[in-house]
């Protein structure tokens, strides 16, 4: 048991070593350096735990209640229907929104020149993860793994041969921001969640990871 144990161990610290190799190529593409990058995955790792709150959505639900009646030594629970006032907090998650929009804007900054293709591709973008994306009560948003960082890197690909890591980063975590959350925000008082964060239940489970997988899309086609 022991030695199984160290074995997956050794196989967690293995992948996360792969993992920050593979992120660390990704944001070296469009343009960081390695003290850059290790300052955004830490910001965004432990920005993930941080939800900044914006606002409360009231909302008024039915509900079954008893009342309790005793007569003759015997309780009866009398069913009827009530309101109970439930409220949601719509708050900005720091590690899976603020952080990848300040990469974001940094980057359309440096790359100016570009702003048509990439306005463009964050819209495309926008559109097609909004199709995608899906409301789970109690989960929140939730969009197909893939199809966002694909769609992004396809996109910046179309657009321009000359930088396109840059655009589909861009495309893709402004992209899956705006499709998934954003454009659901009138929703998300009605998915039962006491916290709904925008940029998603933390860092890794979408924004994050496609505007990576985006990037890593487009190095993989120019190799290939």
């Amino acid at each position: 048991m022991g030695f199984y144990t160290i074995l997956f161990a050794i196989l967690c610290i293995v992948l996360i070593f792969l993992f920050v190799g593979v992120a660390e190529a990704a944001f070296q593409e469009i343009g960081f350096n390695k003290f850059d990058f290790a300052i955004i995955l830490v910001a965004t790792l432990f920005g993930s735990f941080v939800n900044i709150p914006v606002y409360r959505i009231k909302k008024t639900q039915r509900v079954l209640q008893y009342d309790e009646v005793r007569a003759f030594w015997v309780t009866y629970r009398i069913p009827h229907v009530g309101i109970r006032e439930v409220y949601t907090t719509v708050a900005v998650n720091l590690g899976g929104a603020i952080i990848p929009i300040l990469v974001s804007a940094y980057l359309i900054l440096v790359h100016i020149s570009f702003w048509p293709e990439l306005l463009t591709g964050v819209i495309i973008t926008s559109v097609i993860v909004h199709l995608v994306a899906r409301r789970v009560e109690g989960v929140g948003i939730v969009t197909p793994a893939f199809i966002p960082p694909f769609a992004a890197a396809v996109i910046a690909l179309i657009l321009s041969m000359n930088n396109p890591a840059v655009i589909a980063y861009v495309s893709g975590s402004l992209g899956a921001l705006i499709g998934a959350d954003l454009t659901n925000l009138r929703g998300m008082g009605k998915m039962g969640e006491a916290v709904a964060s925008i940029g998603g239940a933390g860092t890794f489970d979408g924004v994050f990871l496609t505007g990576m997988i985006a990037v890593l899309i487009v190095i993989l086609v120019h190799i290939l």
